[in-house]
């Protein structure tokens, strides 16, 4: 089984959660990416995120939230995404770039429009009270 190693940042306002859609792709995804060879998650999520929204995440502020697996979004079956998912805050303001093409707040109401693993992640935030 193959498995996609990824990292997210978890970004929630007014028990929504932040998600971005690339070019020419019809489904959300919680911001992040893969790491490059010899990064830590945290480098690798601090690149990614200013890479995708031009702004700056707070490395101290940065804390774990989990880990979650699932079937990966327009991949053959049996290849899985593992997502390792941290909260934290930024700084500058929030916009589309390189890749993406929207941004939007998204909650439960949303789950036909984001990836496998992005609903396993999107039901345990609202099991804990934290998204609608």
């Amino acid at each position: 089984m193959k498995v996609i190693d990824k990292l997210a940042w978890i970004e929630i306002q007014d028990k929504k959660v932040l998600g971005t859609r690339s070019k020419g792709k019809d489904t959300f995804y919680i911001p992040g990416g893969k790491r490059e060879s010899g990064e830590s998650d945290e480098a690798a999520l601090l690149r990614e995120i200013k890479e995708e929204l031009d702004v700056q995440l707070d490395q101290n502020s940065l804390q774990f939230m989990g880990t979650f697996r699932a079937q990966a979004h327009g991949h053959p079956d049996g290849v899985m995404v593992q997502m390792q998912c941290y909260t934290g805050d930024y700084s500058g303001q929030l916009k589309a770039s390189a890749e993406i093409e929207t941004i939007e707040w998204l909650d439960t109401d949303d789950m036909n429009r984001i990836s496998h693993v992005d609903k396993i992640i999107f039901r345990w935030l609202n099991e804990r009270g934290l998204i609608d």
